[in-house]
């Protein structure tokens, strides 16, 4: 599997990820789930390889905004829900070396990643 990178193009951590890729020649797809349709099964994998904990984004403002009762009682099919109808609770950028899942974007960890 290719690696694939995954966000929105407007979003500063994305941007980030993005020149970090390019900047050293990794070959990658973007995709960005503002302009095309997460398919649900993209998501389901990650929960599983991941879990949603790891995948979910408690500190967005899509999440704080939401009403109380939406927020209480989380769990996994919850944050699946959430997720499906507003992409802005995924932590993000979401890259998937197709082995592994990275989270948000922290320089040394793509190092890492990478490094083999």
């Amino acid at each position: 599997m290719a690696t694939t990178l995954y966000g929105f193009k407007s979003c500063d951590m994305v941007k980030n990820a993005l020149k970090w890729l390019d900047g050293r020649g990794v070959a990658y797809a973007f995709f960005d789930y503002r302009k095309e349709q997460l398919n649900p099964k993209v998501v389901d994998g990650w929960l599983d390889r991941a879990g949603w904990e790891t995948v979910f984004n408690r500190n967005s403002t899509s999440f704080k905004e939401l009403p109380e009762s939406r927020k209480t009682g989380l769990d996994r099919a919850k944050a699946r829900a959430l997720i499906l109808d507003d992409t802005n609770m995924i932590k993000r950028p979401v890259l998937d070396t197709g082995g592994r899942l990275y989270f948000g974007f922290k320089p040394a960890v793509y190092d890492e990643a990478f490094r083999a």
